[in-house]
């Protein structure tokens, strides 16, 4: 039986053998936030004479790239990206997620529209029928973070404030529990139309492209399928 901290690995070394194929001096790559994600960023380490460098979604895998000898470059100088490889709070089969367990949620939306293919990588504790049961992250500006609490729990979702936390836009994060999201896009959309929100951690109306699932029988491959 393998722990939850070695499915994490498998699927870090899953999503290296992805991405591999398409690394060249030219590539740029979207990397995302998070304790698999980290496994990822190590284990891109030992091929990084082979991509150009990468765009990173928080000061922490900033961080963590750099230790590792990996350039990353500003956003605003990247025009495009073949892949964003991030991992997920949930994950369901139609590669709809919540995210931002980490707290870098508008950033990772952010670095993720650039890239061609999201490759969402999760262990199979992550994978659900329905999203909700995580606390869905939404991301406020100080200011608005009451008047946004009123309308959460009027969508009827119980606010909490992440004490002691500001993200690294300078920002607060309210997680919503008590919310069952069965039209996760029609959701985000409602939720992004609140005055004070800067984003929350839906990834629907653009979810995954691809997601590699680690799990007690090897990695399941889903894709999103074309609408």
């Amino acid at each position: 039986m393998f722990t939850q901290d070695q499915l994490k690995q498998h699927a870090a070394q899953a999503a290296l053998d992805y991405v591999l194929p398409y690394l060249n001096p030219d590539t740029i790559l979207g990397v995302g936030t998070g304790s698999t994600v980290d496994r990822f960023i190590d284990l891109l380490a030992l091929h990084r004479e082979s991509f150009r460098g990468a765009a990173s979604s928080s000061e922490r895998s900033t961080r963590r790239l750099q230790g590792a000898g990996i350039e990353v470059f500003d956003l605003n100088a990247i025009q495009s990206m073949a892949l964003y490889v991030d991992g997920a709070d949930e994950l369901d089969q139609d590669l709809n997620m919540i995210k931002g367990g980490g707290g870098a949620l508008t950033r990772e939306k952010i670095v993720a529209s650039v890239a061609e293919r999201f490759v969402c990588i999760v262990d199979e504790s992550k994978l659900v029928e329905r999203l909700g049961l995580f606390p869905l992250p939404v991301e406020v500006i100080p200011l608005a973070r009451e008047a946004v609490a009123r309308a959460l729990r009027q969508f009827g979702g119980q606010p909490v404030l992440r004490a002691g936390f500001t993200t690294d836009n300078g920002c607060q994060i309210l997680d919503v529990s008590g919310l069952h999201l069965d039209q996760p896009a029609q959701f985000e959309a409602m939720l992004n139309s609140v005055p004070g929100v800067v984003c929350c951690g839906v990834f629907a109306i653009s979810g995954a492209d691809i997601a590699l699932v680690a799990g007690q029988g090897g990695v399941q491959m889903i894709e999103r399928m074309l609408s």
